[in-house]
Protein backbone atom coordinates (compact mmCIF):
# COMPACT_ATOMS: atom_id res chain seq x y z
CA UNK A 1 0.00 0.00 0.00
CA UNK A 2 1.15 3.65 -0.39
CA UNK A 3 0.35 7.06 0.88
CA UNK A 4 -3.17 7.38 -0.20
CA UNK A 5 -4.57 4.49 0.33
CA UNK A 6 -7.46 4.96 3.32
CA UNK A 7 -8.94 2.29 4.38
CA UNK A 8 -12.85 2.55 5.41
CA UNK A 9 -15.20 -0.49 5.67
CA UNK A 10 -18.38 1.02 6.44
CA UNK A 11 -20.71 -1.28 4.98
CA UNK A 12 -20.13 -4.27 6.68
CA UNK A 13 -20.36 -2.52 9.79
CA UNK A 14 -24.29 -2.54 8.94
CA UNK A 15 -24.43 -6.48 9.88
CA UNK A 16 -25.75 -9.37 8.66
CA UNK A 17 -28.89 -7.91 7.70
CA UNK A 18 -27.80 -6.57 4.57
CA UNK A 19 -25.08 -8.97 3.37
CA UNK A 20 -23.59 -12.17 4.34
CA UNK A 21 -19.68 -13.21 4.91
CA UNK A 22 -18.64 -15.66 1.91
CA UNK A 23 -15.54 -17.57 0.61
CA UNK A 24 -13.85 -16.51 -2.77
CA UNK A 25 -13.39 -19.26 -4.87
CA UNK A 26 -9.86 -21.25 -5.11
CA UNK A 27 -8.86 -20.53 -8.80
CA UNK A 28 -6.76 -23.32 -10.38
CA UNK A 29 -4.66 -20.56 -12.01
CA UNK A 30 -4.28 -16.54 -11.68
CA UNK A 31 -3.05 -15.82 -14.96
CA UNK A 32 -2.73 -11.90 -14.96
CA UNK A 33 -4.91 -10.00 -17.71
CA UNK A 34 -5.64 -6.65 -16.29
CA UNK A 35 -4.29 -3.98 -14.16
CA UNK A 36 -5.38 -0.56 -13.90
CA UNK A 37 -2.08 1.34 -12.76
CA UNK A 38 -3.87 4.76 -12.89
CA UNK A 39 -6.64 4.03 -10.44
CA UNK A 40 -4.08 1.87 -8.39
CA UNK A 41 -1.89 4.83 -7.99
CA UNK A 42 -4.69 7.40 -6.96
CA UNK A 43 -6.36 5.22 -4.18
CA UNK A 44 -2.52 3.84 -3.21
CA UNK A 45 -2.91 0.09 -3.97
CA UNK A 46 -0.14 0.08 -6.30
CA UNK A 47 1.75 -3.22 -5.64
CA UNK A 48 3.87 -5.63 -7.18
CA UNK A 49 2.38 -9.11 -9.19
CA UNK A 50 2.89 -11.20 -6.13
CA UNK A 51 0.48 -9.00 -3.82
CA UNK A 52 -1.78 -8.58 -6.70
CA UNK A 53 -2.51 -12.10 -7.00
CA UNK A 54 -2.51 -12.37 -3.33
CA UNK A 55 -5.18 -9.22 -2.74
CA UNK A 56 -7.14 -9.77 -6.05
CA UNK A 57 -7.02 -13.54 -6.90
CA UNK A 58 -6.79 -15.43 -3.57
CA UNK A 59 -8.55 -12.16 -2.38
CA UNK A 60 -6.52 -11.91 0.85
CA UNK A 61 -7.80 -8.89 2.81
CA UNK A 62 -6.59 -5.78 2.69
CA UNK A 63 -5.07 -3.76 5.03
CA UNK A 64 -7.11 -2.92 8.08
CA UNK A 65 -9.87 -3.57 5.77
CA UNK A 66 -12.92 -5.82 5.86
CA UNK A 67 -11.58 -9.42 6.98
CA UNK A 68 -14.30 -11.25 4.90
CA UNK A 69 -15.71 -10.77 1.46
CA UNK A 70 -19.32 -9.79 1.88
CA UNK A 71 -21.91 -10.87 -0.84
CA UNK A 72 -24.69 -8.07 -0.70
CA UNK A 73 -28.56 -8.91 -0.19
CA UNK A 74 -30.94 -7.31 -3.10
CA UNK A 75 -34.02 -8.13 -4.97
CA UNK A 76 -34.69 -6.41 -8.18
CA UNK A 77 -37.16 -6.16 -11.18
CA UNK A 78 -35.78 -7.83 -14.08
CA UNK A 79 -37.14 -6.87 -17.34
CA UNK A 80 -39.73 -5.31 -15.05
CA UNK A 81 -40.82 -8.13 -13.61
CA UNK A 82 -40.05 -8.99 -9.76
CA UNK A 83 -37.99 -11.65 -8.19
CA UNK A 84 -36.81 -11.74 -4.70
CA UNK A 85 -34.77 -14.81 -5.14
CA UNK A 86 -31.52 -12.91 -6.59
CA UNK A 87 -29.02 -11.11 -4.37
CA UNK A 88 -24.39 -10.98 -5.31
CA UNK A 89 -24.47 -14.34 -6.94
CA UNK A 90 -20.89 -14.35 -8.12
CA UNK A 91 -19.62 -11.53 -6.54
CA UNK A 92 -18.92 -9.92 -3.62
CA UNK A 93 -18.05 -6.25 -1.84
CA UNK A 94 -14.34 -7.13 -0.69
CA UNK A 95 -13.11 -3.84 0.69
CA UNK A 96 -13.88 -0.18 1.06
CA UNK A 97 -11.64 3.12 1.23
CA UNK A 98 -11.59 6.24 0.74
CA UNK A 99 -11.02 8.47 -2.38
CA UNK A 100 -9.06 12.14 -2.36
CA UNK A 101 -12.09 14.11 -2.60
CA UNK A 102 -13.39 11.98 1.07
CA UNK A 103 -16.24 10.00 -1.12
CA UNK A 104 -15.85 6.30 -0.04
CA UNK A 105 -14.97 3.50 -2.86
CA UNK A 106 -16.05 -0.08 -3.15
CA UNK A 107 -14.18 -2.86 -4.47
CA UNK A 108 -16.24 -5.60 -5.53
CA UNK A 109 -16.10 -8.24 -7.66
CA UNK A 110 -17.51 -10.33 -10.18
CA UNK A 111 -16.86 -14.16 -10.90
CA UNK A 112 -15.34 -14.53 -7.84
CA UNK A 113 -17.07 -17.97 -7.24
CA UNK A 114 -20.57 -19.05 -5.62
CA UNK A 115 -22.85 -17.59 -2.91
CA UNK A 116 -25.86 -18.29 -1.19
CA UNK A 117 -27.45 -16.21 -4.19
CA UNK A 118 -26.28 -17.89 -6.78
CA UNK A 119 -28.99 -20.52 -7.54
CA UNK A 120 -28.13 -22.68 -9.94
CA UNK A 121 -24.93 -20.18 -11.27
CA UNK A 122 -21.90 -21.36 -10.97
CA UNK A 123 -20.48 -18.15 -9.56
CA UNK A 124 -17.80 -17.69 -12.56
CA UNK A 125 -17.32 -15.03 -15.28
CA UNK A 126 -15.96 -15.73 -18.69
CA UNK A 127 -12.79 -14.44 -20.21
CA UNK A 128 -14.82 -13.11 -22.99
CA UNK A 129 -16.99 -11.10 -20.70
CA UNK A 130 -14.11 -9.59 -18.43
CA UNK A 131 -12.60 -8.19 -21.71
CA UNK A 132 -15.97 -6.53 -23.00
CA UNK A 133 -16.06 -4.91 -19.00
CA UNK A 134 -12.85 -3.41 -19.83
CA UNK A 135 -13.62 -2.21 -23.05
CA UNK A 136 -17.01 -0.68 -22.19
CA UNK A 137 -15.56 1.26 -18.32
CA UNK A 138 -12.55 2.55 -20.64
CA UNK A 139 -14.70 3.76 -23.25
CA UNK A 140 -17.42 5.37 -21.00
CA UNK A 141 -14.72 6.99 -19.18
CA UNK A 142 -13.20 8.43 -22.21
CA UNK A 143 -16.27 9.96 -23.40
CA UNK A 144 -17.00 11.48 -19.98
CA UNK A 145 -19.76 9.26 -18.40
CA UNK A 146 -19.75 8.61 -15.10
CA UNK A 147 -18.70 4.91 -15.11
CA UNK A 148 -17.15 1.91 -12.34
CA UNK A 149 -13.51 1.43 -13.80
CA UNK A 150 -12.15 -2.02 -14.18
CA UNK A 151 -9.68 -2.33 -11.44
CA UNK A 152 -8.19 -5.76 -12.04
CA UNK A 153 -8.50 -9.02 -14.32
CA UNK A 154 -6.94 -12.23 -13.27
CA UNK A 155 -7.49 -15.46 -15.62
CA UNK A 156 -8.58 -18.70 -13.58
CA UNK A 157 -7.88 -21.43 -15.45
CA UNK A 158 -11.40 -22.86 -15.18
CA UNK A 159 -13.32 -24.17 -18.38
CA UNK A 160 -16.83 -23.03 -18.32
CA UNK A 161 -19.93 -23.89 -20.57
CA UNK A 162 -22.27 -21.30 -21.88
CA UNK A 163 -25.45 -21.11 -23.83
CA UNK A 164 -24.76 -17.66 -25.81
CA UNK A 165 -21.17 -18.34 -26.64
CA UNK A 166 -18.96 -21.06 -27.52
CA UNK A 167 -18.17 -23.44 -24.68
CA UNK A 168 -15.89 -24.31 -22.81
CA UNK A 169 -14.69 -21.18 -22.67
CA UNK A 170 -11.81 -19.26 -20.47
CA UNK A 171 -12.75 -18.05 -17.20
CA UNK A 172 -11.73 -14.99 -15.32
CA UNK A 173 -12.13 -13.00 -12.06
CA UNK A 174 -12.87 -9.50 -12.26
CA UNK A 175 -12.62 -6.36 -9.13
CA UNK A 176 -14.39 -3.40 -9.91
CA UNK A 177 -13.62 0.00 -8.27
CA UNK A 178 -16.72 2.62 -7.77
CA UNK A 179 -18.58 4.72 -5.69
CA UNK A 180 -21.05 2.42 -4.35
CA UNK A 181 -22.88 -0.50 -5.13
CA UNK A 182 -26.06 0.24 -3.32
CA UNK A 183 -28.50 -0.97 -5.77
CA UNK A 184 -32.24 0.07 -6.29
CA UNK A 185 -32.52 -3.68 -5.44
CA UNK A 186 -31.18 -3.49 -2.16
CA UNK A 187 -33.84 -1.01 -1.05
CA UNK A 188 -36.75 -3.17 -2.87
CA UNK A 189 -35.61 -6.12 -0.40
CA UNK A 190 -35.67 -4.82 2.55
CA UNK A 191 -39.22 -3.09 1.31
CA UNK A 192 -40.49 -6.27 0.04
CA UNK A 193 -40.28 -7.73 4.04
CA UNK A 194 -41.32 -4.49 5.00
CA UNK A 195 -38.81 -3.43 7.76
CA UNK A 196 -38.43 -0.10 8.48
CA UNK A 197 -35.64 -0.03 10.61
CA UNK A 198 -33.50 -1.86 7.84
CA UNK A 199 -34.76 1.33 5.08
CA UNK A 200 -33.68 3.77 7.60
CA UNK A 201 -30.51 2.34 8.11
CA UNK A 202 -29.95 2.28 4.56
CA UNK A 203 -31.11 5.91 4.43
CA UNK A 204 -28.82 7.06 7.09
CA UNK A 205 -26.01 5.13 5.22
CA UNK A 206 -26.36 6.06 1.77
CA UNK A 207 -26.92 9.96 3.05
CA UNK A 208 -23.62 10.13 5.04
CA UNK A 209 -21.53 7.91 2.87
CA UNK A 210 -22.68 8.04 -0.86
CA UNK A 211 -24.46 11.12 -1.45
CA UNK A 212 -22.96 14.37 -0.20
CA UNK A 213 -24.98 16.57 -2.85
CA UNK A 214 -28.10 15.24 -1.24
CA UNK A 215 -30.06 18.70 0.38
CA UNK A 216 -30.03 17.59 3.72
CA UNK A 217 -32.60 20.50 4.63
CA UNK A 218 -35.18 18.45 3.06
CA UNK A 219 -37.60 17.80 6.20
CA UNK A 220 -37.64 13.91 4.95
CA UNK A 221 -34.62 12.04 4.52
CA UNK A 222 -36.33 9.84 1.83
CA UNK A 223 -36.95 11.95 -0.13
CA UNK A 224 -33.68 13.91 -0.08
CA UNK A 225 -32.52 10.28 -0.77
CA UNK A 226 -34.67 10.04 -3.46
CA UNK A 227 -34.30 13.88 -4.79
CA UNK A 228 -30.55 13.00 -4.98
CA UNK A 229 -30.62 9.82 -6.65
CA UNK A 230 -33.08 11.23 -9.65
CA UNK A 231 -30.63 13.90 -10.93
CA UNK A 232 -27.75 11.08 -10.49
CA UNK A 233 -30.00 8.55 -13.10
CA UNK A 234 -30.95 11.48 -15.20
CA UNK A 235 -27.27 12.31 -15.38
CA UNK A 236 -26.15 9.12 -16.14
CA UNK A 237 -29.18 8.89 -18.69
CA UNK A 238 -28.12 11.51 -20.27
CA UNK A 239 -24.25 10.82 -20.54
CA UNK A 240 -25.35 7.30 -22.21
CA UNK A 241 -26.99 8.86 -24.99
CA UNK A 242 -24.02 11.28 -25.53
CA UNK A 243 -22.24 8.34 -25.55
CA UNK A 244 -24.21 6.33 -28.04
CA UNK A 245 -24.39 3.67 -25.21
CA UNK A 246 -26.85 0.99 -24.75
CA UNK A 247 -26.18 -0.90 -21.70
CA UNK A 248 -28.26 -3.44 -22.40
CA UNK A 249 -30.17 -4.43 -19.05
CA UNK A 250 -31.24 -1.71 -17.20
CA UNK A 251 -32.87 -3.90 -14.56
CA UNK A 252 -33.13 -2.03 -11.29
CA UNK A 253 -30.58 -3.88 -9.47
CA UNK A 254 -28.12 -2.92 -12.38
CA UNK A 255 -28.56 1.01 -11.14
CA UNK A 256 -26.60 2.90 -7.99
CA UNK A 257 -27.95 5.22 -5.98
CA UNK A 258 -24.53 7.50 -7.11
CA UNK A 259 -25.33 7.56 -10.57
CA UNK A 260 -22.61 5.46 -11.79
CA UNK A 261 -22.83 2.89 -15.02
CA UNK A 262 -21.75 -0.66 -14.27
CA UNK A 263 -22.42 -4.41 -15.16
CA UNK A 264 -21.28 -4.25 -18.29
CA UNK A 265 -23.10 -7.30 -20.10
CA UNK A 266 -24.67 -7.09 -23.45
CA UNK A 267 -23.97 -3.50 -24.19
CA UNK A 268 -23.29 -2.52 -27.68
CA UNK A 269 -22.07 1.13 -29.12
CA UNK A 270 -24.11 2.68 -31.72
CA UNK A 271 -22.88 2.28 -35.39
CA UNK A 272 -24.88 5.16 -36.13
CA UNK A 273 -28.05 7.00 -34.24
CA UNK A 274 -30.73 4.54 -34.44
CA UNK A 275 -33.22 5.11 -31.52
CA UNK A 276 -34.64 1.60 -32.03
CA UNK A 277 -30.98 -0.13 -31.18
CA UNK A 278 -30.50 -2.84 -28.67
CA UNK A 279 -28.14 -4.88 -27.23
CA UNK A 280 -29.60 -7.54 -25.98
CA UNK A 281 -30.15 -10.86 -27.86
CA UNK A 282 -32.97 -11.56 -25.52
CA UNK A 283 -34.42 -8.30 -25.42
CA UNK A 284 -37.57 -9.32 -27.97
CA UNK A 285 -39.70 -6.05 -27.48
CA UNK A 286 -37.10 -3.89 -27.01
CA UNK A 287 -37.45 -2.35 -23.76
CA UNK A 288 -33.52 -1.58 -23.01
CA UNK A 289 -33.49 0.00 -26.42
CA UNK A 290 -31.08 3.21 -27.04
CA UNK A 291 -33.64 5.45 -27.18
CA UNK A 292 -35.86 4.28 -24.01
CA UNK A 293 -33.53 4.46 -21.51
CA UNK A 294 -34.11 7.26 -20.18
CA UNK A 295 -37.40 6.01 -19.71
CA UNK A 296 -36.40 2.75 -18.72
CA UNK A 297 -34.28 4.67 -15.43
CA UNK A 298 -37.59 6.61 -14.93
CA UNK A 299 -39.78 3.18 -14.02
CA UNK A 300 -36.81 1.94 -12.10
CA UNK A 301 -36.36 5.25 -9.92
CA UNK A 302 -40.24 4.62 -9.77
CA UNK A 303 -40.10 1.15 -7.91
CA UNK A 304 -36.89 2.98 -6.00
CA UNK A 305 -39.83 5.34 -4.31
CA UNK A 306 -42.37 2.46 -4.22
CA UNK A 307 -39.59 0.93 -1.79
CA UNK A 308 -38.43 3.97 0.10
CA UNK A 309 -42.66 4.93 0.41
CA UNK A 310 -42.46 2.05 3.13
CA UNK A 311 -40.85 4.87 5.53
CA UNK A 312 -41.39 8.39 3.31
CA UNK A 313 -43.72 10.67 3.18
CA UNK A 314 -45.63 10.09 -0.04
CA UNK A 315 -46.03 13.48 -0.99
CA UNK A 316 -42.23 14.50 -0.70
CA UNK A 317 -40.89 11.59 -2.44
CA UNK A 318 -43.65 12.11 -5.51
CA UNK A 319 -42.36 15.32 -5.81
CA UNK A 320 -38.80 14.37 -5.64
CA UNK A 321 -39.77 12.07 -8.09
CA UNK A 322 -42.04 14.09 -10.49
CA UNK A 323 -38.38 16.40 -10.95
CA UNK A 324 -37.20 13.68 -12.93
CA UNK A 325 -37.92 14.77 -16.57
CA UNK A 326 -36.72 18.49 -16.09
CA UNK A 327 -33.10 17.09 -14.57
CA UNK A 328 -33.01 15.18 -17.75
CA UNK A 329 -34.11 17.61 -20.21
CA UNK A 330 -31.19 19.47 -18.48
CA UNK A 331 -28.23 16.90 -18.11
CA UNK A 332 -29.09 15.65 -22.30
CA UNK A 333 -28.13 19.22 -23.07
CA UNK A 334 -25.06 19.35 -20.65
CA UNK A 335 -23.84 15.91 -21.94
CA UNK A 336 -23.89 16.93 -25.75
CA UNK A 337 -22.44 20.00 -25.02
CA UNK A 338 -19.74 18.30 -23.29
CA UNK A 339 -19.00 15.57 -26.05
CA UNK A 340 -19.18 18.45 -28.68
CA UNK A 341 -16.80 21.21 -26.70
CA UNK A 342 -18.90 23.91 -26.55
CA UNK A 343 -20.25 26.41 -24.28
CA UNK A 344 -23.93 26.87 -23.37
CA UNK A 345 -25.93 29.47 -25.49
CA UNK A 346 -29.15 29.04 -23.01
CA UNK A 347 -31.72 26.71 -22.64
CA UNK A 348 -33.78 27.04 -25.82
CA UNK A 349 -30.90 27.48 -27.73
CA UNK A 350 -29.10 24.50 -26.68
CA UNK A 351 -31.92 21.98 -26.92
CA UNK A 352 -32.58 23.35 -30.90
CA UNK A 353 -29.01 22.33 -31.28
CA UNK A 354 -29.46 19.18 -29.91
CA UNK A 355 -32.69 17.95 -32.06
CA UNK A 356 -31.09 19.81 -34.89
CA UNK A 357 -27.69 17.48 -34.41
CA UNK A 358 -29.88 14.24 -33.74
CA UNK A 359 -32.14 14.90 -36.63
CA UNK A 360 -28.92 15.11 -39.03
CA UNK A 361 -27.80 12.06 -37.43
CA UNK A 362 -30.80 9.97 -37.70
CA UNK A 363 -31.40 11.04 -41.25
CA UNK A 364 -27.27 10.32 -42.57
CA UNK A 365 -26.83 7.62 -40.52
CA UNK A 366 -23.23 9.27 -40.45
CA UNK A 367 -20.97 7.12 -37.79
CA UNK A 368 -21.94 8.12 -34.43
CA UNK A 369 -18.39 8.40 -32.52
CA UNK A 370 -17.07 10.59 -35.59
CA UNK A 371 -19.49 13.51 -35.95
CA UNK A 372 -18.39 14.52 -32.36
CA UNK A 373 -14.34 13.75 -32.86
CA UNK A 374 -15.00 15.75 -36.14
CA UNK A 375 -16.56 18.85 -34.37
CA UNK A 376 -15.05 18.86 -30.85
CA UNK A 377 -15.03 22.53 -30.25
CA UNK A 378 -17.22 23.45 -32.85
CA UNK A 379 -15.34 26.17 -34.56
CA UNK A 380 -11.96 25.28 -34.15
CA UNK A 381 -12.60 22.21 -36.22
CA UNK A 382 -14.41 23.78 -39.13
CA UNK A 383 -11.20 22.98 -41.29
CA UNK A 384 -10.14 19.66 -39.60
CA UNK A 385 -13.99 18.94 -40.15
CA UNK A 386 -14.18 19.75 -44.03
CA UNK A 387 -11.12 18.25 -44.78
CA UNK A 388 -11.82 14.82 -43.19
CA UNK A 389 -13.12 11.62 -44.95
CA UNK A 390 -16.83 12.47 -43.78
CA UNK A 391 -16.61 15.95 -45.29
CA UNK A 392 -19.48 14.94 -47.46
CA UNK A 393 -22.08 14.40 -44.77
CA UNK A 394 -21.10 17.80 -43.75
CA UNK A 395 -22.62 19.66 -47.05
CA UNK A 396 -25.62 18.01 -46.23
CA UNK A 397 -28.89 20.93 -46.08
CA UNK A 398 -29.87 19.12 -43.01
CA UNK A 399 -26.62 19.87 -41.44
CA UNK A 400 -26.86 23.67 -42.40
CA UNK A 401 -28.67 24.83 -39.35
CA UNK A 402 -26.26 22.52 -36.76
CA UNK A 403 -22.86 24.26 -38.36
CA UNK A 404 -24.33 27.56 -38.02
CA UNK A 405 -24.90 26.76 -34.10
CA UNK A 406 -21.69 25.09 -33.73
CA UNK A 407 -20.03 27.85 -35.51
CA UNK A 408 -21.65 30.30 -33.23
CA UNK A 409 -20.57 28.30 -29.82
CA UNK A 410 -17.15 29.54 -28.06
CA UNK A 411 -15.19 26.51 -27.91
CA UNK A 412 -14.30 25.04 -24.36
CA UNK A 413 -10.23 24.34 -24.13
CA UNK A 414 -9.89 24.19 -27.56
CA UNK A 415 -6.05 23.70 -26.83
CA UNK A 416 -6.98 19.77 -26.15
CA UNK A 417 -7.36 19.77 -30.30
CA UNK A 418 -3.22 19.83 -30.43
CA UNK A 419 -3.19 16.31 -28.83
CA UNK A 420 -2.24 13.73 -31.20
CA UNK A 421 -5.60 11.88 -31.48
CA UNK A 422 -6.89 14.60 -33.38
CA UNK A 423 -4.42 14.38 -35.91
CA UNK A 424 -5.52 10.48 -36.22
CA UNK A 425 -8.31 10.35 -39.77
CA UNK A 426 -10.84 8.55 -37.20
CA UNK A 427 -11.33 8.01 -33.80
CA UNK A 428 -11.28 5.08 -31.92
CA UNK A 429 -15.12 3.54 -31.55
CA UNK A 430 -16.34 -0.04 -29.89
CA UNK A 431 -18.95 -0.81 -32.55
CA UNK A 432 -19.73 -5.13 -32.85
CA UNK A 433 -17.23 -5.80 -35.30
CA UNK A 434 -14.20 -3.96 -33.16
CA UNK A 435 -15.34 -6.16 -30.29
CA UNK A 436 -15.48 -9.41 -32.10
CA UNK A 437 -12.24 -8.52 -33.89
CA UNK A 438 -9.78 -8.29 -31.21
CA UNK A 439 -11.51 -10.95 -29.50
CA UNK A 440 -11.42 -13.63 -32.00
CA UNK A 441 -7.02 -13.70 -31.75
CA UNK A 442 -7.46 -14.38 -27.88
CA UNK A 443 -9.52 -17.41 -28.06
CA UNK A 444 -7.57 -18.51 -30.92
CA UNK A 445 -4.10 -17.71 -30.50
CA UNK A 446 -3.98 -15.84 -26.97
CA UNK A 447 -3.09 -12.59 -28.96
CA UNK A 448 -3.85 -10.13 -26.84
CA UNK A 449 -2.03 -7.24 -29.68
CA UNK A 450 -5.26 -6.18 -31.12
CA UNK A 451 -7.18 -5.88 -27.72
CA UNK A 452 -3.90 -3.88 -26.29
CA UNK A 453 -3.96 -1.54 -29.42
CA UNK A 454 -7.57 -0.65 -29.30
CA UNK A 455 -7.20 -0.03 -25.26
CA UNK A 456 -3.96 2.25 -26.24
CA UNK A 457 -6.52 3.73 -28.06
CA UNK A 458 -9.11 4.60 -25.79
CA UNK A 459 -6.53 5.72 -23.02
CA UNK A 460 -5.23 8.26 -26.01
CA UNK A 461 -9.17 9.94 -26.62
CA UNK A 462 -9.34 10.12 -22.62
CA UNK A 463 -6.19 11.60 -22.48
CA UNK A 464 -7.22 13.87 -25.56
CA UNK A 465 -10.61 14.74 -24.82
CA UNK A 466 -10.13 15.03 -20.83
CA UNK A 467 -13.79 15.14 -20.37
CA UNK A 468 -13.66 14.01 -16.91
CA UNK A 469 -11.90 16.82 -15.43
CA UNK A 470 -13.77 18.64 -12.38
CA UNK A 471 -17.05 16.07 -13.17
CA UNK A 472 -18.63 15.07 -10.30
CA UNK A 473 -17.55 11.52 -9.75
CA UNK A 474 -14.61 11.71 -11.30
CA UNK A 475 -11.02 11.43 -9.28
CA UNK A 476 -8.41 13.93 -10.44
CA UNK A 477 -6.37 12.37 -13.73
CA UNK A 478 -2.64 10.91 -12.43
CA UNK A 479 -1.51 10.67 -15.42
CA UNK A 480 -1.80 7.06 -18.37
Amino acid sequence: MTEPYRPDPQFSKLGDTFSTPVDPADFPTAGPVWWNGRWAREVGLEMDQTARQAHFHHFDPLTDNQVRPRAVKYHGHQFRVYNPEIGDGRGFLFAQLRDSHERLLDLGTKGSGQTPFSRAGDGRLTLKGAVREILAAEMLEAQGVYTSKIFSIFETGEQLHRGDEPSPTRSAVMTRLQHSHMRFGVFQRHAYHDDAAALETLIDYSLEHLLPEADRTRPDKAAALLDAVARNSARLAAQWMAAGFVHGVLNTDNLVVTGESFDYGPWRFLPHFDPGFTAAYFDHSGLYAYARQPEAVFWALQQLAGALSVVGDRDALIEALSAYPDHYKREIRTAFLARLGVANAGEEADGALVTQLLDFMKASEIPFEAMFFDWFCGPASATRADASARASFYQREDFAPVRQALETREPIRPERLAHPYFAEADPVHLTIEVVEGLWEPIAKDNDWSVFHAVTDRIAQARAAYDLGRGRVGFLPETGP
